[in-house]
């Protein structure tokens, strides 16, 4: 397993992440327990979950996720010391998480990573993420940015400078955003220029796969030259970039099947299956599986540190944790470009 910088840390993360929302909802305690043990055999050294999760997200299943690896790390203690830990604030408009609030006022966010530290049975977070921020900004499945002057109060400060005195305390060790995009991480970063106190972003965890390419516009310049990193989520687009949903499949169990279109409304378009089934065709002229190429394109990323993947079941999970060794061809990747630009981003 390569091992990767995030941001301008010491921390090295392995270059596929464990991601866990589907723990709690569509996989078992016993099953997320399995998973662990094999991600960790492989290499993975890099888990990432959220107070919300499971997906999708209840009042009876909030935390649960987090509760699962708490079982498993009481289970294996010895394991602790060489796992990175990341997991998310919840923003604000959920009802049941602080009534609503997010991380506002300040208290908030204190009470959250509490809430997270005594789920997950440790005594600090590597990686405290703010799973989306206060203000408004174009995410699942919109991409236009429609700014309301009287609206928009700007928390990033006041929240960055709440986590910088538990890092101080030594709760968390590190900060990222997550949903987020050029103006926030820019701003973060100059929040942190001006004031020491205030932790700077190592990290920023989006979409990206091969039908929801937007971060190439311009944020992934930032990312580069600023050395923050990108932590993609949904790599294969809800499960599509795998082939399984073609021709109207619905797998019973799986993610479009279990959770309905509602839910999935950003790749539900006749752009984005033309782009599947081109993606997949080539795939498979080149004898590649397609979720294996898919992920191998986003593994491979200059300015990716760590590809979050998510499976519910171990053939998934040993599927896409062996993309870690291929390397796509010139040929192949410029056959990719090439779809692209006949469907650039269909889906947001």
């Amino acid at each position: 397993m390569e091992y990767r910088t995030l941001g301008k840390t010491d921390i090295k993360v392995s270059k596929i992440c464990l991601g866990s929302m589907t723990w709690g909802y569509q996989n078992t305690e016993k099953e997320a327990h399995e998973q662990l043990d094999y991600a960790i055999d492989q290499g993975i050294n890099f888990i990432d979950t959220a107070e919300i999760y499971a997906v999708p997200p209840s009042k009876e299943t909030y935390g649960l996720t987090e509760k699962y690896i708490g079982t498993y790390l009481k289970r294996h203690p010895e394991k602790r010391k060489n796992l990175v830990i990341a997991t998310k604030i919840a923003g604000p408009g959920v009802d049941y998480i602080r009534n609503g609030n997010g991380f506002s006022p300040p208290s908030g966010i204190e009470e959250a990573v509490n809430g997270s530290l005594k789920r997950l049975q440790i005594n600090y977070i590597d990686l405290y993420q703010l799973h989306w921020t206060q203000r408004m900004t174009p995410r699942f499945g919109t991409m236009d940015y429609h700014h309301n002057w009287f609206s928009q109060e700007d928390k990033l400060a006041e929240t960055l400078g709440t986590l910088g005195k538990l890092k101080a305390r030594g709760l968390i060790r590190e900060v990222g955003l997550s949903n987020e995009h050029s103006w926030g991480v820019m701003h973060c970063l100059r929040l942190h220029e001006r004031d020491s106190q205030i932790p700077r972003v190592q990290s920023v965890q989006n979409v990206y796969n091969l039908v929801s390419r937007l971060a190439d516009m311009d944020l992934t310049e930032v990312l580069v030259r600023d050395k923050v990193s990108l932590l993609p989520y949904s790599p294969l687009a809800g499960g599509l970039l795998s082939g399984k949903y073609q021709d109207n499949k619905r797998p019973t169990g799986a993610r479009f099947s279990t959770w309905g279109q509602e839910r999935m409304t950003r790749y539900i378009n006749s752009h984005t299956d033309n782009a599947i089934n081109d993606y997949v065709a080539l795939a498979r002229s080149h004898n590649i599986s397609p979720a294996q190429m898919a992920l191998a394109f986003v593994n491979n990323r200059v300015f990716v540190a760590s590809n979050i993947i998510g499976a519910t079941s171990m053939e998934q999970l040993k599927e896409c944790i062996a993309s870690e060794d291929i390397i796509l061809n010139q040929e192949i990747l410029q056959k990719i470009e090439t779809i692209h630009t006949k469907n650039p981003n269909p889906s947001v």
